[in-house]
């Protein structure tokens, strides 16, 4: 009679293993050994498991990594680079910056602008980009990386669009007006990070003073100091706000996961619907304007 041959690692042949795998049985080499909480798993048992259990999720439905805010301190890090650029060239800043008579020509200065600050003062990107990590660092976890960058964005869009819908427009011709006046900053992103906060509270049952505090005071002084477009601050926080409200509605609440996986896809449309109502109002706007410039011409 001939000895059994000894028990092999499946995943390596060569090695002789007499410890076997809690879950298959197979043996298992301590290469590929990994503690559970009864014995030892085989590296494809453990890999199997992971697959069939559920990862956490914030009420959002964006994974629970932890770390640190990645999208939140790129901004910022985008925002200090133009920044430097706008100090070593004016010519950046002039590329960036948002007018809204240049609105229907240039479109990409909608965004642009969000990234750029007044090169005079530090005070102004300092207290944006300090908004902008606060909020950053509660928002994005809560609500995935890429829908806070979505927030962001379309915030920052919306407050341009607020500034277009509400400048001033020339008395006569050749007179100079809101609707000639640059506007630079992030804003009406940060504002409307603030008004998604508030909304995203509520709905959460949180505490909701605190924010109303700093709504209202940067609110205040937006009317009060010189230099300020409150119009881009007004634009930002209606589009952050009424983001946060479809958020709030495409959350998961039904009793299945395929039915909370259909509610929370319904916010991608949603946020493009958004996006192309903030697109229609500038178009609207502009086409009123040169409307009214060339009636005066006329006249």
């Amino acid at each position: 009679m001939t000895a059994p041959a000894p028990p092999v690692c499946p995943r390596h042949p060569d090695r002789t293993s007499y410890v076997s795998c809690q879950r298959c049985g197979r043996p298992v080499c301590p290469e590929c050994q990994r503690p559970a909480a009864v014995g030892i798993q085989c590296v494809d048992c453990v890999r199997d498991q992971a697959r069939t259990v559920r990862q956490p999720t914030s009420r959002f439905g964006a994974p629970t990594r932890g770390g640190r805010p990645l999208v939140t301190m790129t901004l910022i890090a985008v925002c200090a680079l133009v920044y430097v650029g706008q100090l070593v060239d004016d010519r950046v800043t002039l590329e960036l910056m948002f007018v809204p008579l240049l609105a229907e020509t240039e479109p990409w200065r909608f965004l642009t602008a969000a990234f750029a600050h007044s090169p005079s003062g530090f005070m102004h990107i300092l207290f944006n980009m300090f908004a902008l990590w606060i909020t950053g660092q509660y928002l994005e976890p809560l609500l995935g990386r890429l829908k806070f960058l979505v927030l962001f964005v379309i915030s920052a869009i919306g407050g341009s669009v607020g500034f277009l819908l509400l400048a001033q427009l020339p008395q006569r011709l050749g007179e100079a007006s809101g609707w000639t006046t640059p506007t630079v900053g992030a804003s009406g992103a940060v504002f409307g990070l603030f008004a998604a906060t508030l909304v995203l509270n509520r709905h959460l049952g949180r505490e909701t003073g605190g924010i109303v505090v700093v709504l209202a005071i940067n609110t205040v002084l937006g009317f009060v100091l010189p230099n300020i477009a409150w119009q881009a601050h007004l634009g930002g926080a209606v589009t952050g706000g009424v983001l946060a409200l479809i958020l709030a509605l495409t959350a998961p609440g039904g009793r299945t996961a395929v039915e909370n996986a259909a509610r929370r896809r319904w916010f991608w449309p949603a946020a493009l619907g958004v996006l192309l109502l903030l697109a229609a109002a500038s178009l609207w706007r502009i086409q009123s304007v040169e409307n009214a410039l060339l009636l005066q011409y006329y006249w």
